[in-house]
């Protein structure tokens, strides 16, 4: 995909996040997701961390398939990554932006799905 660490490395934390061991663990998610976090779901709704969090745990679906992922930098530490996924019988188009806090950790503070009728 590229030859940036960082770049790979957040498109692996993003994965990290459909593996359903780290779903299922509020602190391991939570690791991943920023206090600031904001979702607008493919379903409409908007989600904050927390509530994320709480749908997260109970969530004992499949998890999606993920093609076409694309990480870009728009600045030094912002990772914007776009992505299809596929499951449920549907295919949504998502974007997630991440930034490095303190101490060089990434966390996803941003989060969106689209659904499409494109496979």
């Amino acid at each position: 995909m590229t030859d940036d660490p960082d770049l790979r490395h957040v498109v692996d934390l993003e994965l990290r996040l459909q593996d359903r061991a780290v779903r299922a663990s509020r602190r391991r998610a939570g690791e991943l997701i920023d206090p600031g976090f904001r979702e607008f779901g493919a379903s409409g709704r908007v989600w904050d961390r927390e509530s994320i969090l709480d749908m997260l745990q109970g969530d004992e679906s499949e998890p999606p398939q993920c093609h076409d992922l694309v990480a870009t930098r728009p600045a030094d530490d912002v990772v914007l990554l776009t992505y299809r996924s596929e499951g449920a019988g549907r295919s949504v188009l998502r974007s997630s932006l991440w930034r490095r806090g303190g101490g060089g950790k990434w966390q996803v503070y941003f989060h969106q799905g689209t659904p499409t009728t494109d496979r």
